[in-house]
């Protein structure tokens, strides 16, 4: 019995209990009105219509007549097709935004009944009282997050997700797959950031290897032992800041159960199994829809990102290290031999500390101070520049 139905009959039972009271004269109307907590004029109606029809007339006609307002059969047994063939297994509010596209505009509450009467979809258990949440920053570019999540996307295939977002707005600026988190993906998602948007105050991350150095395993990360990445982060000025729990880092952590919800039922709605065609459906599809149904406004107007000016990001977001030269004018790197050629700054680099840059793209360069003085090939091959006229 639904609960109006159930407060209809106590109703009933305590009406004819008043009404025997005041039929005895032992109540007045008054005091009967106020038993029922009505007023004196909805207990003479009462009256009237239990003498004119005995306890029915008592009966609230809205529980047993059809709303207007109630969807045609055909249009539930619709949403629910189109759900079982197309959509299974994607949540409600995935779903909803589909729904209104393809079919209809009713409301995400409507089609969550709906799918839940059916069966389709489980009703979920009350989530537990929320006890602190810290404050967004107010605006967008004070504080990003970079985070990265290894997951089987695609069927058969671990590919991890970096994702690079606001803390202000919860804006995806930057989205990619690739095989394995590290510090070229920590580049390259700080590079797209920059090249779009300009830069930004301080960057939130996990304790990775990659972004941090920790002198004891589970401890304090350290400040002034740098990484590349923690390098790079100085150079620009960006602030790291170390996260020391999932909880802490708990906006990016929701972020992806999202996306792992509904990303892998979107790569395979679409028959999307090869990275490069994910990375593409991701920056092109994806992304925009994601940021402009989850994006936040924030809280107070204007922006904290400043426009890059510089010409040399790439010197600066790749992994630097030193060597000394050869006699032979040559330096060893990772099994390579990089011979310097001659140019008109010196006569020769013998014994001289030179710096060695990989790009994220695997190539490489000499530099000397800030003078590079050649380019090569991932597999060490010297690149042919033009000479000067």
């Amino acid at each position: 019995m639904r609960r109006t139905e159930m407060l209809q009959e106590i109703r009933k039972m305590r009406f004819s209990e008043v009404y025997l009271g005041w039929s005895e004269r032992r109540l007045t109307q008054e005091e009967a009105a106020r038993i029922l907590d009505v007023c004196d004029r909805t207990f003479r109606r009462y009256i009237d219509r239990y003498e004119e029809s005995g306890m029915e007339g008592l009966s609230d006609r809205r529980l047993t007549q059809a709303s207007f307002r109630r969807a045609p059969v055909d249009e539930v047994m619709a949403v629910a097709e189109l759900y079982g063939r197309k959509y299974e297994g994607w949540n409600v509010k995935h779903f909803y935004g589909r729904y209104r596209k393809e079919v209809g505009s009713r409301s995400y509450t409507w089609v969550k009944n709906t799918l839940q009467s059916r069966g389709l979809v489980s009703k979920k258990a009350k989530r537990g009282t929320h006890r602190k949440q810290r404050d967004r920053k107010p605006l967008p570019g004070m504080m990003l997050h970079q985070d990265g999540s290894r997951h089987e996307w695609v069927p058969g295939k671990m590919w991890d997700l970096i994702v690079t977002m606001d803390d202000g707005t919860s804006e995806h600026y930057s989205m990619f797959f690739l095989e394995e988190e590290g510090t070229a993906s920590s580049f390259r998602g700080v590079r797209d950031v920059i090249l779009r948007k300009g830069l930004f105050s301080s960057l939130y991350t996990d304790r990775g290897s990659h972004y941090w150095f920790t002198p004891k395993a589970g401890g304090r990360v350290s400040k002034t032992q740098l990484t590349q990445f923690g390098r790079a982060m100085k150079h620009l000025g960006i602030q790291m800041i170390a996260a020391y729990s999932p909880e802490a880092r708990g906006r990016s952590e929701r972020d992806f159960q999202t996306h792992q919800d509904r990303l892998v039922k979107e790569l395979a709605l679409h028959g999307i199994t090869d990275m490069d065609a994910a990375n593409r459906y991701l920056a092109q599809t994806y992304l925009p829809a994601f940021n402009a149904e989850f994006m936040q406004p924030a809280r107070e107007e204007g922006s904290a990102f400043v426009p890059w000016v510089g010409d040399n990001l790439d010197d600066i977001l790749c992994e630097q290290n030193e060597r000394l030269v050869g006699a032979d004018n040559c330096i060893s790197f990772e099994g390579m031999k990089l011979q310097i050629p001659a140019n008109r700054y010196r006569c020769h680099y013998v014994r001289v500390t030179v710096r060695v840059h990989r790009y994220l793209d695997g190539s490489l360069a000499i530099f000397h101070g800030p003078r590079k003085l050649a380019d090569y090939d991932p597999r060490g091959k010297l690149k042919e520049t033009k000479k000067a006229a």
